[in-house]
């Protein structure tokens, strides 16, 4: 790792379900010239890549012979080595993120200490794990988007989603906001930055990057 960048966790669903191919690319690229990066999921599982295609194959295949590519667990993170922790957009968040206590200590920790957090899409739902000891939601009263109940109504599986964001969101006591269908929107509330769905990605990123810049006074490139 550069001594020069800050760290930044890049947290992952190992669910069958999958991370957004898209996301995780724009995510990567983005903050990976910026941060040093440490990519990590619930026990270090490999992670499923949906939704590639010709446009951005063979970047994963490059993508993949880089040490960086095989996630640590998250019971290993130590969160005071990370001043960023980012999570792209996921299907699979809702299955083994929204409950993960290991996450949940580590998002506990940056909110505690207001440090950056950025997540995006239906990666949004893995803030949902984090609770306090009074079991108030750690983002109450903060601003956020997500996936819009029509942006998930498009999808095939529908039905058998675990929970809505937008509704489980509001119901924690967070104050949720949405764009049209597949628009670029981003939220920022403090510390926290969020992403509506996989077309905000690079918005949110750029934002985080910027954020970052602002508390450690270093320059970062926001492309």
């Amino acid at each position: 790792m550069s001594a020069s960048r800050v760290n930044c966790l890049l947290v992952l669903s190992s669910s069958s379900e999958g991370v957004s191919s898209e996301s995780f690319r724009q995510a990567y690229n983005l903050a990976s010239s910026n941060f040093n990066i440490q990519v990590a999921s619930p026990n270090g599982k490999n992670i499923e890549f949906i939704q590639q295609d010709d446009n951005n194959r063979r970047w994963f295949n490059e993508f993949r012979s880089k040490s960086v590519s095989t996630p640590i667990g998250l019971e290993t993170i130590d969160p005071n080595r990370y001043s960023s922790l980012l999570i792209p957009a996921a299907p699979g968040a809702l299955h083994d993120l929204t409950n993960n206590e290991d996450l949940a200590v580590i998002i506990r920790h940056f909110v505690k200490e207001k440090k950056s957090i950025c997540a995006i899409g239906l990666g949004v739902a893995a803030l949902f794990c984090a609770k306090e000891e009074n079991k108030q939601w750690s983002f109450e009263d903060y601003s956020l988007t997500g996936p819009s109940v029509y942006e998930l109504a498009k999808s095939a599986d529908f039905s058998s989603l675990p929970l809505i964001t937008e509704d489980t969101i509001k119901d924690l006591g967070g104050k949720y906001n949405c764009s049209d269908c597949d628009a670029v929107h981003v939220i920022i509330d403090r510390h926290l930055i969020t992403g509506q769905n996989d077309l905000s990605t690079l918005t949110a990123v750029q934002n985080l990057t910027l954020m970052c810049a602002q508390k450690h006074g270093r320059t970062y490139t926001a492309r």
